[in-house]
């Protein structure tokens, strides 16, 4: 189900260094990250076929951070859980830098 994908990507991204925002799914002071925990969903996007996931996701970053490094990171967090917990393959991981 999407909502599952959706679900196992916003608690994956909890804990992202450098990342504040996923379009306000989940929240980050500069000290500690804190988990929204209302809806981690918000600004997820994903289309789940029978054996492969395509992810979009709007974010907002750190101030002089390093956005491919930023990316890298992302994308390895989403891979990495949506594999163990589902067994379904990431093919496409989109970000929009807002």
């Amino acid at each position: 189900d999407d909502k599952v994908v959706q679900k196992i990507i916003g608690l994956a991204l909890a804990n992202v260094k450098g990342l504040l925002t996923v379009n306000g799914g989940f929240f980050s002071n500069l000290a500690d990250k804190i988990v929204n925990s209302d809806d981690v969903t918000s600004g997820i996007d994903v289309e789940v076929g029978k054996q492969q996931v395509a992810v979009d996701l709007e974010i907002v970053a750190e101030y002089d951070i390093d956005i491919s490094k930023l990316y890298d990171q992302i994308k390895t967090k989403i891979v990495d859980q949506v594999k163990k917990m589902t067994d379904l393959n990431v093919i496409e991981v989109n970000v929009k830098v807002v």
